[in-house]
């Protein structure tokens, strides 16, 4: 059973503006319909479409700046050509959970980690998915490692 790519959005959405709007999907809704009409082209994306995840990132920034308790940092690990190396994936996160260690509550966007590792052009082998694995549990390890005890970092991965 496939999802719409309108469901698969709204709970992207819900889950980043939780923070903000306490789960609620009328709200959701209502940022799904602002960000979609905001767009040039109003066909169906998918939440994996950059131009909504940038839109949405920034809707989400500009709403965080607003409130000093909440911060908030969006890492696109395909920005580069070396974004799925540990080396590079360490240093992506380190330097949001840096700026991001600030706050008492903090939410750490990361996208476009699956596509780093296997571009749309290239087939999943047994290596790059085990790579892919290994990445989001350092991601995570690191994470909960570098972050303060006191704080709630939501983590999200898209």
């Amino acid at each position: 059973m496939t999802r719409s790519p309108q469901l698969r959005r709204l709970h992207f959405l819900n889950a980043l503006f939780a923070p903000l709007t306490g789960h609620d999907l009328y709200l959701a809704q209502q940022i799904d319909a602002a960000i979609t009409s905001s767009l040039p082209e109003a066909a169906e994306r998918a939440p994996g479409d950059p131009d909504f995840v940038n839109a949405a990132a920034k809707l989400f920034a500009r709403l965080c700046s607003a409130r000093p308790a909440h911060g908030f940092f969006h890492w696109d690990a395909a920005a580069d050509d070396a974004g799925a190396a540990p080396l590079f994936a360490r240093a992506g996160v380190m330097q949001g959970l840096k700026q991001l260690s600030a706050f008492p509550e903090s939410t750490l966007l990361v996208t476009n980690l699956r596509v780093a590792h296997c571009p749309p052009a290239r087939r999943w082998t047994e290596r790059r998915r085990r790579d892919y694995d290994d990445a989001l549990s350092f991601i995570r390890e690191l994470a909960a490692a570098r972050s303060r005890r006191d704080a709630n970092l939501n983590l999200l991965f898209l």
